[in-house]
């Protein structure tokens, strides 16, 4: 099954040809926007949630959505899943009623955050099926979904990537990182920057607001900077404001750590800071109920560790 293309503009915009049917299994603070996004693509979407109350929001906009995995893939040429972690995939294949509707052709693409065993083993399970497979995890929150600049990273087959790189591009930027694995290995890679820096951020926030500076100011004075980024810009508001609405999930953050480390640990390598970071999220999970706070709310370890709170 190829995806052909046309160019239909002066800046080579690429369209999709051929009416493909693409199921979205997970459709949570990320999967919802990044189906909405395949939706105003031109793409027709079959959505399927464990908790369906939120999937249906997407009938409004043209999805269908079924009460089942097995029925959201019955008639679909490329499965998208957004699921909670590689187990959550595995689950599926453990379905003797949802492997009944795979079929040799489909591709499956994987972009939940998983660990690179996963889907090494996934991706083996799935071509002795006849099924293509990539693991294509992303980086950049709701407000990269919603506005499809997610960052793509994607293991696998390069010539299968090909075939459906306008479909990705309608949810971000897809680029190809290495073979089966790497999608998710370099995943691990982001989330250790995004846990460090955000650690940094809370720090230097909290330095700037003790001392009687306005934390506003501050990023304002660093854009553009050797110190900026968008963790800067978007959590130091998060951590100013105090406004901890869940996009990345502390609980989530601290998954992507937990298996960052030991893939550290199978690679025979330390990772102090990631360590360290992964053990304050642990804290504020466990002994501040912080699971479901955006993981900008390491600021609020922070303050508790400096006995403001």
């Amino acid at each position: 099954m190829a995806i052909t293309k046309r160019d239909t503009s002066p800046g080579g915009q690429e369209i999709m040809s051929k009416q493909f049917d693409v199921a979205v299994l997970g459709t949570g603070l990320m999967g919802v926007p990044m189906a909405r996004n395949l939706l105003k693509s031109g793409l027709s979407v079959t959505a399927w949630n464990r908790t369906l109350d939120k999937a249906k929001p997407l009938v409004e906009e043209g999805a269908t959505v079924t009460d089942t995995a097995a029925l959201a893939i019955a008639d679909a040429d490329i499965i998208v899943t957004m699921l909670s972690d590689g187990y959550a995939t595995g689950a599926l294949l453990a379905d003797a009623a949802f492997c009944e509707h795979l079929k040799p052709g489909m591709i499956w693409i994987d972009m939940s955050s998983a660990k690179p065993e996963h889907a090494r083993e996934q991706s083996a399970q799935l071509a002795r099926m006849g099924i293509s497979h990539l693991d294509a995890p992303v980086s950049g929150g709701t407000r990269g979904a919603e506005a499809a600049t997610l960052a793509i990273m994607v293991g696998g087959d390069k010539d299968v990537l090909e075939q459906v790189k306008p479909i990705l591009s309608a949810m971000g930027q897809p680029v190809h990182v290495g073979p089966s694995g790497s999608g998710q290995l370099c995943k691990l890679a982001n989330q250790t920057i995004v846990a460090v820096t955000i650690s940094a951020v809370a720090e230097a926030t909290l330095l700037a607001q003790q001392g009687g500076a306005d934390p506003v100011a501050l990023r304002s004075a660093l854009k553009g900077g050797f110190a900026d980024s968008v963790i800067l810009q978007q959590h130091g508001e998060r951590m100013s404001e105090g406004n901890f609405a869940p996009g990345g999930l502390c609980k989530f953050q601290l998954k992507d750590l937990d298996n960052t480390l030991e893939e550290a640990r199978s690679l025979g390598i330390e990772l102090p800071n990631t360590q360290s970071v992964r053990d304050r999220f642990k804290y504020l999970i466990d002994e501040m109920a912080g699971a479901e706070l955006d993981h900008s709310a390491l600021y609020l370890e922070l303050k508790k560790r400096n006995k403001m709170s």
